[in-house]
């Protein structure tokens, strides 16, 4: 299976840390060799790098990892490929648009006999059931919404489609406009929340220590969603199966409970 990472803020911050020693979990530290990608939100535009090479042989991966792109919503994706040859069209995240914002989605799993598309708006580039489940997601949300819905409504109906489509398989996935960072687990999924005061951390996949203290101010607060923790010395939360969470401004701001496949 995938691994995923993501990142959400309430000011700008760098991902470096985290993404060093994620991206070594692509092929360096474990079996993730079938491509990777990130995307940084900025404003309403954001920045995506893929790459069909593993994340520890990529020189892409390499530059994202020394460039402190500062940003309030990441989400980052390596693969181990289930459906979909290896190449740079079925690499994650992907990308659409919707109420004039962009949404990025990444998955973690594999579903099986999804329904099939509309052909209204949404259509699959490559051959992935993870793009094909974005687009679904994507396609509902616009049927039933002509502009974006308050957040509680937003949160609501993300659930229900998010239910469904857990219906078909493994369905642990990312998703974010840019605002919102929604994580939905199905087998494994844990994140912490950095906030004052701040301490060291060490990565499992690296010999590398940060002190964030150093590297913060004082309400700074920075939540990590991985698919296992990234470092050794701090105490991250497992989600529960059917779990989702709305990250807002670096911290938990919705959770409740769907229908998914069983650890």
């Amino acid at each position: 299976m995938c691994q995923l990472l993501g990142m959400n803020c309430n000011v700008p911050t760098d991902i470096c840390f985290s993404f060093t020693g994620f991206a070594c979990r692509g092929g360096r530290t474990d079996e993730h060799r079938d491509g990777w990608g990130i995307a940084f939100f900025e404003d309403k535009g954001c920045r995506v790098f893929r790459d069909y090479l593993a994340s520890s042989e990529s020189p892409i991966a390499e530059l994202v990892s020394h460039y402190p792109i500062k940003s309030t919503n990441v989400i980052a994706h390596i693969r181990k490929a289930t459906q979909g040859e290896i190449n740079l069209v079925n690499t994650h995240p992907f990308q659409r648009e919707l109420w004039g914002k962009y949404w990025v989605f990444a998955h973690n799993g594999n579903l099986e006999r999804l329904p099939e598309l509309p052909t209204h708006y949404y259509r699959s580039v490559g051959t992935t059931d993870s793009e094909r489940a974005f687009c679904l997601l994507l396609e509902q949300l616009r049927h039933r919404y002509d502009e974006e819905p308050a957040a509680n409504v937003l949160f609501e109906t993300v659930k229900e489609i998010a239910g469904e489509l857990a219906q078909h398989g493994t369905f642990n996935f990312m998703l974010s406009n840019g605002e919102w960072l929604f994580a939905h687990c199905s087998t494994h999924l844990h994140y912490i929340i950095r906030r004052a005061p701040f301490c060291k951390a060490h990565l499992l996949d690296e010999d590398v220590t940060v002190d964030f203290a150093q590297v913060t101010k004082a309400h700074d607060q920075v939540a990590v969603i991985a698919t296992q923790p990234l470092t050794d010395n701090e105490s991250w939360i497992g989600m529960e199966s059917g779990e989702l969470i709305g990250f807002h401004q670096g911290q938990v701001a919705w959770q409740a409970t769907t229908v998914s496949s069983t650890k």
